[in-house]
């Protein structure tokens, strides 16, 4: 996936490879929701 982004990113933007960061961050289930409820409650 980091691979991946960092291409897109050198494509979309003409970044160089070097300066791109790619940063991946889980976010727990009950931190997050949708409709009011969170995505635990929703089964997410």
């Amino acid at each position: 996936m980091i691979e991946k982004v960092t291409q897109a990113l050198h494509e979309a933007v003409g970044a160089p490879k070097e300066t791109i960061r790619v940063w991946i961050q889980e976010v727990p289930s009950t931190n997050w929701g949708i409709a009011g409820q969170t995505a635990k409650d929703l089964g997410r």
